[in-house]
C-alpha cells in the first residue's frame, strides 16, 4: 500500500462535525461538582485578609480554598522539573501575589451558576506593593538566562569589529513585537476524579506523560498513579505544553470535596497564569560588502519573564544558522516583570527573531539597492554556520526559485510606493521561513484483533493538527491494512509513552515507532500464516508473502491469500501484538536539522487611510516528507495566517497601573477572520529527510508562521516607503503626514 502522503480525509472529521469528539470539560461524571478559579486583583504584594463568609452562604457552595485552608504540598507544589513539564506554580501555599489575575482561590459548588456566584462574593482584601510593569522602566534589570531551553544564551563567531570594519555598507535598527496570548477556541479546561489514591485528569494538554509527571511530583505521588486522559484538544499552540496551576488546583478541589470537579477557566483567565509570547526588543547591526557578502551581523535580544521564573524567547535561534555570516554576535537577555510567566507559542524565537532579522535583511537590500531574494542567495549557508555541520537536508534554493516564479517576483517594480492600482499603493515582499527539525524518543503499540481489524497505539495527542489520521496512514501502510480497519488511539497516559506535542517533533517522533511496530505485528501475523498447515499460504517462502487489505497474499500466486482473521482464529484467537521504542541516535552530532521555505506576499495599502490588505500569499516549504498532503496544506494555512495576524492585528493591551490586559477577550483581542485571507498558494518539496528517522519525516507545526510577519512588513515597506519596525502594522504607522 502506498497511503503515506495522500490527501487522506480526517478520520476524527465525522466525530467533530457531528459534535460527537469529546473535550476535556465534557466528559460526564456522576455527582461532578464545578470550580471557578479567583484570580488576584494586584500585580504585587500579599493577601492581607479573606472573608470567605459570603461566599461560604451561597446555596450548593462546597469549597472556598484559599491559602488559608489549601493542603499544604510537598517542596510547597513546586514540581522539580523543567519547563514545559515543570512550572512554577500558584497552588494557595501562601499569600504572596506575583501578577495581576493570579490564582489566589477556588470555590467550588454543585452548578457552575451557584459556584461563579460565590466566587464574585469572596472579599479579598490586598496588601499592594510596587510592581514592575513597565518594560522601558525595568529594562536596566534585565539580566542574562542560563541556557534558555537547553541552548547557549549568547554566541559569537570570528571578529564581529574586523567584520564590521569590512563591510562597505552598515544598517542598524531595533525591532519590537508585543506580547501576544493565545485564544484557542478551547480554553484550559480540566477535570478531577480521585478513586483512593489513583487520580484521573482529564485535561486539555499538549502532553498527556508530562501532564501525569508534573501533576505527580506535585502531590508526591507515584507517577502511575495519575493519568491524564485528553482525546481531543481545541487548540493549544504551546500554550497547553505546561501543566499550568489550574490543574492541579483542580485536583486539590476533588479530593478536598471528594467529588469529581471540572474546572474551565474563563476568557480573561486566559491572560496571565498559562503563559504568553512575551514582549520582544531585538536591536540589529549588520555589515555588508558592496555585492551584497555580509561581512558582520550583531543581534541582541531582550524579552520579558515574570519575576517567578525565568522564560526566554529565544529570538537569536534563526539568526545564528540562517545565513552564511563569518562575523557575529548573539545575545539574550530577561526583563523581569509583575506578569504571568510567558510560555512556547507556535515557533517561539523564530517567529519574532525571524520578524527582526528578515526585516533588517530587507532593510540591508534597499541600502545596497539590489534585489531581496538576490541578496539572501549571496549568503546562502551551504552548512550550518554556527555548528559548522552539513544539513541533514536543505532544498531552500528551490524554495525560493518555486515560490518566486509562483508569485511573479520578476514583475516587482523595485523602488518603494512605485506599483499602484489607483489609490492603492501595492506591495510585495519576501522573506525565508525556518524551524528546527526535532526528534525524541517515542513508542507505540500494534494489536490485531481476532475480527481481522487493527488498534494502534502511541501517548501523544491531536491538537486538531490531524495527528490521528497521519498515524492511521502509517500503521495502514506498515500493517497492508485498510485504514478504515484501523483505530489509531491516543492521548492517554497509559499507553505507550511519546513526547509533548511541541517543537513540531511529534510527526518525527511518533510515525517511526508506529511503523516500527506496526511493521512487527505483520511480521507475526505472516509467521504465523506460513506455519499454519491449514493456511493456503503454507509453505512459501517468506519473501514471496505479503499482506493487502487484511490479507496475506502470495507475490506470485494471488489466488493463495488467507485472511488476517482466520489466521488468528485458527492460532487460538488471541490477538497478535506488538510493540516498538524508537530514539535518537548520534545523528545531530553528525548533522544540522532544519524545515525551511520561501514566503512571498502582496499586500495593498489605501494611499489614503493607511488600511492594509493581504490579497495573497506564496509559500514554498521543505519539511522533508509529507504524511497527508491535505492535512499538511492546513497546517501551513493556519500557521500563514497568524502571521498575518501576528503582523498586522494581535497585541495584548497592558494597563500599566494594575497589570491587567484590556482587550482579554475575543471581541478585542484581535485576530483574522475569513474576511481579513484571501489567496493562499501553498506547495511542498517533498523530498524525504535522508537522517532524521526512517520515513524521512519532519513536523510543520510552526515553520508555517515564521516570515510572514517580515515578509508583510517588507511588503508594506515596498507599498508605502515607510519601514514599520514595531509589530503589529497598523495604519497609524503608514499614514504620512
Amino acid at each position: 500500500m502506498n497511503l503515506i502522503g495522500q490527501p487522506l480525509d480526517r478520520v476524527d472529521g465525522l466525530l467533530k462535525v457531528t459534535g460527537d469528539a469529546r473535550y476535556a470539560a465534557e466528559f460526564p461524571e456522576a455527582r461532578l461538582a464545578h470550580a471557578v478559579l479567583v484570580t488576584s486583583t494586584i500585580a504585587r504584594g500579599t493577601i492581607a485578609s479573606i472573608d470567605a463568609s459570603h461566599a461560604e452562604a451561597v446555596p450548593g457552595v462546597l469549597l472556598v480554598m484559599t491559602c488559608r485552608n489549601a493542603p499544604r504540598l510537598p517542596n510547597g507544589g513546586q514540581p522539580a522539573l523543567a519547563p514545559p513539564a515543570g512550572r512554577r506554580l500558584s497552588l494557595l501555599q501562601d499569600n504572596e501575589v506575583h501578577y495581576s489575575n493570579e490564582p489566589v482561590a477556588v470555590v467550588v459548588a454543585d452548578t457552575l451558576e451557584h459556584a461563579t456566584d460565590a466566587a464574585r462574593q469572596l472579599r479579598i482584601v490586598y496588601r499592594a506593593e510596587a510592581a514592575a510593569l513597565d518594560f522601558a522602566q525595568a529594562k536596566p534589570n534585565a539580566h542574562a538566562p542560563i541556557k534558555p531551553q537547553g541552548r547557549q544564551t549568547d554566541t559569537q563567531r570570528g571578529s564581529f569589529e574586523d567584520g564590521m570594519r569590512g563591510g562597505a555598507v552598515h544598517i542598524e535598527a531595533t525591532y519590537t513585537t508585543p506580547i501576544e496570548h493565545h485564544n484557542p477556541m478551547e480554553p484550559h479546561a480540566t477535570m478531577a476524579r480521585w478513586d483512593g489514591p489513583q487520580l484521573t485528569l482529564y485535561d486539555s494538554t499538549q502532553g498527556v506523560s508530562n501532564a501525569a509527571q508534573a501533576v505527580a511530583r506535585v502531590f508526591g505521588m507515584p507517577a502511575g498513579d495519575v493519568r491524564v486522559i485528553s482525546p481531543f484538544i481545541g487548540g493549544g499552540f504551546g500554550g497547553k505544553g505546561s501543566s499550568w496551576s489550574h490543574v492541579s488546583l483542580c485536583a486539590m478541589a476533588a479530593r478536598q470535596t471528594g467529588r469529581p470537579v471540572r474546572l474551565v477557566l474563563e476568557r480573561p483567565q486566559m491572560f496571565g497564569p498559562v503563559g504568553a509570547r512575551p514582549r520582544t526588543e531585538q536591536h540589529f547591526v549588520i555589515a555588508a560588502r558592496r555585492d551584497g557578502t555580509l561581512t558582520a551581523m550583531r543581534h541582541d535580544s531582550f524579552s520579558n519573564t515574570s519575576t517567578i521564573e525565568d522564560w526566554t524567547e529565544t529570538c537569536c535561534m534563526v539568526t545564528r544558522m540562517l545565513y552564511a555570516v563569518p562575523n557575529q554576535v548573539t545575545t539574550h537577555r530577561l526583563v523581569p516583570l509583575n506578569l504571568g510567566t510567558p510560555t512556547f507559542m507556535r515557533a517561539p524565537g523564530e517567529t519574532t527573531g525571524s520578524f527582526a532579522l528578515e526585516s533588517a535583511m530587507d532593510e540591508l537590500a534597499a541600502a545596497l539597492k539590489m534585489d531581496p531574494l538576490a541578496l539572501r542567495l549571496r549568503n546562502y549557508a551551504e552548512r550550518d554556520p554556527q555548528e559548522n555541520k552539513p544539513w541533514s537536508g536543505k532544498s531552500l534554493r528551490e524554495c525560493y526559485q518555486i515560490g518566486a516564479e509562483k508569485f511573479g517576483w520578476s514583475r516587482r517594480s523595485p523602488a518603494p510606493r512605485s506599483m499602484r492600482d489607483g489609490n492603492t499603493l501595492i506591495g510585495m515582499g519576501m522573506a525565508t521561513a525556518t524551524y528546527p527539525a526535532n526528534r525524541s524518543e517515542a513508542a507505540a503499540l500494534a494489536r490485531i484483533l481476532p475480527d481481522g481489524t487493527a488498534m494502534v497505539a502511541s501517548g501523544t495527542q491531536d491538537l486538531g493538527t490531524g495527528t490521528y489520521t497521519v498515524m492511521t496512514q502509517v500503521a495502514a501502510d506498515a500493517l497492508g491494512f485498510a485504514p478504515e480497519n484501523i483505530h489509531f488511539a491516543l492521548g492517554d497516559s497509559t499507553l505507550p509513552r511519546a513526547p509533548g506535542s511541541g517543537g513540531s517533533q511529534s510527526a518525527a517522533s511518533v510515525s517511526p515507532a508506529v511503523r516500527e511496530a506496526a511493521s512487527a505485528a505483520r511480521g507475526q501475523l505472516i509467521a504465523l500464516a506460513l506455519a499454519d498447515q491449514a493456511s493456503p499460504v503454507h509453505g512459501l517462502a517468506p519473501e514471496d508473502v505479503t499482506v493487502a487489505d487484511g490479507w496475506v497474499v502470495s507475490r506470485s500466486q494471488p489466488d493463495r491469500r488467507d485472511p488476517a482473521a482466520a489466521i488468528i482464529a485458527r492460532a487460538g484467537g488471541k490477538p497478535i501484538e506488538a510493540t516498538s521504542t524508537v530514539r535518537p541516535g548520534n545523528e545531530k552530532q553528525q548533522y544540522a536539522f532544519h524545515s525551511f521555505g520561501a514566503v512571498f506576499v502582496e499586500v495593498h495599502v489605501d494611499a489614503d487611510l493607511g488600511t492594509i490588505r493581504v490579497p495573497r500569499v506564496v509559500a514554498v516549504y521543505d519539511v522533508g516528507r509529507v504524511l497527508n498532503e491535505k492535512t499538511a496544506r492546513s497546517q501551513m494555512m493556519g500557521g500563514i495566517v497568524w502571521g498575518i495576524g501576528a503582523a498586522l492585528q494581535e497585541e495584548s493591551s497592558l494597563d500599566t497601573r494594575y497589570g491587567r490586559f484590556t482587550n482579554a477577550n475575543l471581541a478585542e483581542y484581535h485576530v483574522p477572520v475569513n474576511a481579513d485571507i484571501d489567496t493562499l498558494d501553498i506547495a511542498f518539496i517533498g523530498r524525504p529527510d535522508p537522517y532524521i528517522n526512517s520515513l524521512g519525516v519532519r513536523g510543520i507545526g510552526e515553520i508555517g508562521i515564521t516570515g510572514v510577519p517580515a515578509a508583510i512588513a517588507n511588503a508594506v515597506y515596498h507599498a508605502t516607503g515607510v519601514r514599520v519596525r514595531d509589530l503589529p502594522i497598523t495604519l497609524d504607522k503608514v499614514m504620512r503626514v
